[in-house]
């Protein structure tokens, strides 16, 4: 299969669900079949907007209730687990990331595995508490030595559920006000054996094809990051997998590299290499979308260098605190930096950019207009207020694409 490079952009888009917006209103099953299509959805607790979970969800959706990713996960429908990073995954593929629970020190964690072979004793303490009292947040333990902050200044009951988490030996029952709620892993997924565990080359090539099927279209040197399998043991396998008839090569205008496609995306690969499939939904991503996440895939794909500056110290970051990525009918036109004032009911705009060599229009300030408005709307702060923009003349047009629309 050939493919030019506007048709593989419009595959990953499709594959991903970023394409257009369902023609109805999301349901709780739609939210979970969301997660089940990328497999992985990274969590992250930044919520300047909404926490980057939800935010994923409703750039593919639109406005949905919230809470029901935490009760799918509530429900059993998802488990939390380090899969790209912290992630929701759909409660099928827990076997798949079994092996990991079991061999955590493949992770690369040397310091939390270290820390934990040093207080097995503190280990040790948490998890017979967790097994005669139940289910417990890291609140319960109250800290007696007046520190607080980042891995090394966790109160040890803290690292010790963290470290029984990574172990598999706790799960995350449910979430409240988004702290994690761990309990035992045979309470959590009493079910579960060891012997259903799959062995490691079925795991990996499992993953692999979730990978593609999640992609759409990928190249070898793309995979590993996806669910972050280790690279020199994930590079051959596209190929061998082709080879086998599980996946589909192509190429790709333009692409040194083979590219290669899941079966099941077929379908899309062909109406994307007819030019029938046109991507048509603008909206805003979270900067831990999948979309965006791995800086050189976007930046080969569609030209978008990306880095949230979150962890930039103040003075030398370029865009802003939490940018999110401007999609716009099958390219990453820009990106803004917002902030949701709930009490005031604003979601300001504190800088919006376009890319060089965008232009700013009528129609694209009534595209970025109608996706700001249902954000805005979705998070309660109907009232949007556009500071400041590069080109400077696209804060007045999206403003006045905001008003007309009221």
């Amino acid at each position: 299969m050939e493919l030019s490079h506007t048709a593989a952009q419009a595959l990953m888009l499709a594959a991903q669900g970023l394409d257009r917006r369902p023609p109805r209103v999301a349901t709780k099953a739609d939210v979970l079949a969301t997660i089940r299509r990328m497999h992985v959805l990274q969590i992250d607790t930044i919520h300047v907007v909404a926490r980057s979970p939800y935010l994923v969800l409703w750039s593919r959706l639109g406005a949905y209730p919230q809470h029901w990713l935490t009760d799918l996960l509530a429900e059993g429908a998802l488990f939390e687990y380090w899969a790209h990073e912290a992630c929701f995954v759909p409660i099928e593929d827990f076997g798949l990331y079994r092996q990991r629970m079991l061999d955590a020190a493949t992770m690369g964690w040397r310091y939390a595995r270290e820390w934990a072979e040093q207080n097995r004793d503190a280990i040790e303490r948490v998890l017979t508490h967790v097994r005669h009292h139940g289910a417990v947040r890291s609140a319960d333990f109250e800290r007696t030595d007046g520190q607080a902050g980042g891995w090394w200044e966790w109160k040890p009951e803290k690292r010790a559920l963290e470290s029984l988490f990574t172990a598999g030996e706790l799960m995350v029952a449910r979430r409240h006000h988004f702290q994690r709620i761990y309990d035992l892993r045979e309470r959590v997924l009493p079910d579960w054996d060891d012997a259903r565990m799959p062995p490691s080359d079925q795991v990996r090539r499992a993953l692999a094809l979730n990978a593609v099927r999640a992609l759409g279209i990928t190249t070898a040197a793309w995979l590993a990051d996806y669910f972050r399998t280790p690279k020199r043991a994930t590079a051959p396998l596209p190929a061998m997998l082709a080879a086998e008839g599980q996946l589909v090569a192509a190429r790709v205008e333009g692409w040194q590299q083979p590219a290669y496609i899941h079966p099941d995306n077929l379908a899309l690969a062909e109406a994307a290499a007819s030019g029938a499939l046109v991507p048509e939904l603008t909206t805003l991503l979270s900067p831990f979308d999948p979309l965006v996440w791995d800086r050189a895939r976007a930046l080969a794909m569609f030209n978008f260098d990306y880095r949230i500056e979150c962890y930039t110290p103040a003075p030398k970051r370029r865009y802003g605190y939490f940018t999110l990525p401007i999609l716009r009918r099958g390219q990453l036109i820009g990106r803004l930096d917002p902030k949701a004032h709930r009490k005031e009911g604003r979601f300001e705009v504190k800088a919006l950019h376009l890319e060089p060599g965008i232009p700013a229009s009528d129609e694209l300030a009534h595209d970025l207009a109608g996706a700001l408005r249902d954000c805005a709307s979705w998070h309660e702060t109907p009232l949007v207020d556009v500071r400041w923009s590069d080109p400077p003349e696209l804060a007045a047009l999206v403003q006045r694409a905001l008003e007309h629309a009221s």
